[in-house]
């Protein structure tokens, strides 16, 4: 074998290996770009906001069944992953926000794990004011309170009515805008809910099964 011959091998044993080299290179930087993206939608995910889909009819009239809206989850204060609690508070809920939370393991539920379960509701009951629900109405401190995003398509059902009670310090009360199809504060062991539980505030819809009118209209 000439010496011209076998520079011309070795020449294209260095290429093919130059090759395989860019290759793996390619590839182990994509997955690094991969793996930073994914990051950054998790930890936006986390902390700013995350889609929820509505599962049932107790916000009627406000959001329908298989509705899909964003909830800001940095509304309140800042979250961290695997934390239940805000770890940060900037703010507080105000009556009629609608929030996504979990609550506590209720008592009354063994079977289910409630801690677990997404939940989303109005902000009705404020710390320190006392609330009653009697006959298709609510009471704040005994007045009236107005409420237009509200429907009782049974007149106020009798199971529905509940307090007087005073809400304790650090702590909301919830209901359903569906208030005769919604099981919420009112038929929890503990009524109360902590604030540090609340996930964040729902914002918008941005898709709707029921009308394309509703997309990306805002939740008041």
């Amino acid at each position: 074998m000439t010496e011209g011959a076998v520079n011309q091998g070795s020449q294209e044993s260095s290429e093919q290996d130059s090759r395989k080299q860019g290759i793996w290179g390619e590839f182990v930087s994509f997955c690094r770009t991969l793996i930073v993206i994914f990051a950054i939608a998790f930890s936006l995910r986390v902390t700013v906001v995350e889609p929820f889909k509505i599962p049932s009819g107790s916000m009627i009239p406000t959001l329908q069944i298989g509705d899909f809206i964003l909830v800001l989850k940095f509304w309140y204060g800042l979250r961290m992953p695997f934390v239940t609690d805000s770890v940060l508070t900037w703010n507080e809920p105000k009556r009629a926000d609608v929030v996504v939370f979990t609550r506590p393991d209720d008592p009354s539920t063994p079977d289910e794990d409630d801690s677990a379960i997404h939940i989303i509701k109005r902000v009705i009951g404020l710390p320190g004011e006392t609330v009653e629900v009697r006959d298709a109405q609510v009471l704040i401190n005994g007045a009236p309170l107005e409420e237009p995003y509200a429907q009782w398509t049974a007149g106020g059902k009798i199971d529905g009515n509940f307090g007087p009670v005073v809400i304790p310090a650090g702590k909301v009360l919830l209901l359903g805008d569906n208030r005769d199809n919604s099981k919420d504060s009112r038929f929890w062991t503990d009524p109360f809910l902590d604030m540090k539980r609340i996930k964040g505030r729902a914002v918008v819809v941005f898709w709707s099964w029921d009308s394309l009118s509703r997309i990306f209209t805002r939740i008041r």
